[in-house]
């Protein structure tokens, strides 16, 4: 069929035509021409390079115990070991057109108008590869991968760009990298993962990982960066400002507890974005990140945006009960004992039965665990979980949550929703829901369709209009060019932005 011909066929594209604004899509994935990717590789850091890749990626797709992968153990093997069910067929492959497309930039450029967009941020397979590398090998291997990804789509850059992967072991390994992706080799958008595994030093010391590798594997802890971080991270976010970077990631949480079915893959994958998105985004809020970084624009892709609202809206709750003043109402040294006397002499005659108790002692019996359960009591800082975050009012919140943080969310994502519902979201605000995609995953098995399932979300009033064109592309207008006000310059975004509030189009929108 030809380019024509697909493009009258396209939902997507006769959606796009009845627009008066462009789209966005924040997240589009892409699959890297194996042969094309290696020599590139071994031409930048030789073969050993190559082995690393192939090593990290193995690694990456299919955990082992026993130097077995699931599929290589026996039911009785899984059971005994707890091997978790790992992804699989993760590609559109029936759909051999879009098959090619996610590996061919120029045909993925040709069909854009097909997908209904203007502009999308590309994440190949391969862009984070390198976070399982070797130490020896990990910066060389991102950077060839990063350069690579860069010499690939340059030519496309007016309406397609791909993200930077940025490995964050350490503040510093992140900050070099960070300057060559952006310095070097022009990249805008960087991809990070959302935390890193380390030891726990309590256990490590006592079984070293390179003779007691098993304990290793299970006696860890995730730094996500801001809250009890190893390192202090800030120096990297404020270098991430200074170069005017937006920050996007793709953090899973596939075989934290309740994601460690050892035979069902839904069972791991449903919610798994949201929930290691959510535990990124409140180490960033509640270790003070969002508050000394305002600037900072983080997106968490591929998790929805429902989480993001749920999140902000228990943060007011909890804020409201547990910040400093109020958390008096718990102090257990504030307990009348004269009143609480007199009501059990009272009322209490028949549960005291046999029970003799001085005023201390019933004091003491009735807090129980408030005063027995620790050494002591805390003080000071100990007592405001919302001190690091410098909240003291609920719009602090406002501005260190809904104002940093992007939720990519999917064509038909109806839970988008709660990002949009003003009525529920303290200070009736909005949530920054942005249109992600996710072609080139199992989620999108045609590429054609996900920007008209979008605006069925409108037709079944889901959402309106006007958070339609929020979500399409005021939101990652806005995610974009708060980070970098020049990121769209010489894009076909640049000559189309007029103005890009939230308010309905004015065209009466249909499906066809």
């Amino acid at each position: 069929m030809s380019n024509y011909n697909r493009l009258k066929t396209s939902p997507s594209a006769a959606i796009r035509a009845t627009l008066d604004h462009p789209v966005i899509d924040t997240d589009v994935h892409t699959n890297d021409f194996t042969p094309a990717l290696e020599d590139y590789i071994a031409n930048y850091g030789g073969v050993k390079l190559v082995d690393e890749l192939r090593k990290t990626e193995a690694s990456r797709l299919n955990s082992k115990t026993n130097g077995k992968d699931w599929y290589q153990q026996t039911p009785e093997e899984r059971h005994y070991n707890r091997t978790i069910r790992s992804p699989w067929w993760a590609r559109v492959t029936r759909n051999t057109l879009d098959l090619a497309t996610y590996i061919l930039p120029e045909l993925l450029y040709e069909r854009q108008a097909e997908q209904g967009s203007d502009y999308s941020v590309l994440f190949p397979n391969n862009a984070l590869a390198a976070v399982g590398a070797s130490l020896e090998n990990r910066q060389i291997l991102q950077r060839a991968i990063n350069h690579y990804h860069a010499d690939l789509y340059r030519k496309y850059s007016d309406r397609l760009t791909p993200v930077a992967g940025i490995t964050l072991t350490t503040p510093q390994e992140g900050i070099e990298e960070l300057e060559f992706a952006v310095k070097t080799l022009g990249l805008k958008v960087i991809n990070i993962s959302g935390g890193v595994k380390r030891p726990i030093k309590a256990i490590a010391d006592k079984y070293p990982a390179d003779k007691f590798p098993e304990v290793a594997k299970y006696a860890s802890y995730i730094d996500f960066y801001g809250l009890d971080s190893e390192y202090n991270y800030d120096p990297f976010w404020a270098k991430v400002v200074e170069l005017g970077v937006p920050v996007t990631t793709h953090y899973g949480s596939q075989g934290w507890t309740g994601r460690s079915s050892i035979s069902n893959y839904m069972n791991n994958h449903i919610g798994h974005f949201a929930d290691g998105s959510e535990a990124f985004a409140k180490a960033l809020f509640f270790g003070g990140v969002t508050k000394r970084f305002p600037q900072l624009r983080v997106a968490m892709l591929e998790g929805g945006a429902a989480w993001g609202a749920n999140v902000y809206i228990h943060l007011v709750d909890r804020f409201s009960k547990r910040n400093v003043k109020a958390l008096q109402n718990y102090n257990p040294a504030l307990a009348n004992s004269d009143e609480l006397f007199e009501l059990f002499e009272r009322y209490g005659a028949e549960i005291t039965q046999g029970h003799s108790l001085n005023k201390e002692e019933l004091t003491k019996s009735v807090l129980g665990s408030s005063f027995s359960r620790h050494s002591r009591q805390p003080i000071g800082s100990e007592l405001d979980d919302f001190a690091a975050a410098g909240i003291e009012t609920i719009e602090d919140i406002r501005d260190r949550w809904v104002n940093n943080f992007f939720f990519g969310s999917e064509s038909d994502d109806r839970t988008v929703a709660a990002a949009f519902n003003d009525k529920a979201n303290p200070l009736s605000v909005k949530i920054n829901a942005i249109y992600s995609s996710d072609v080139g995953h199992w989620d999108v098995p045609d590429l054609t369709a996900p920007l008209a399932e979008s605006w069925e979300l409108v037709t079944e009033g889901v959402i309106s209009e006007g958070d339609f064109k929020s979500f399409v592309f005021a939101n990652p207008y806005k995610f974009y060019t708060e980070a970098n006000p020049e990121f769209f310059k010489g894009t076909a975004i640049e000559s189309q932005v007029g103005n890009i509030d939230s308010e309905p189009v004015d065209k009466n929108l249909a499906v066809v």
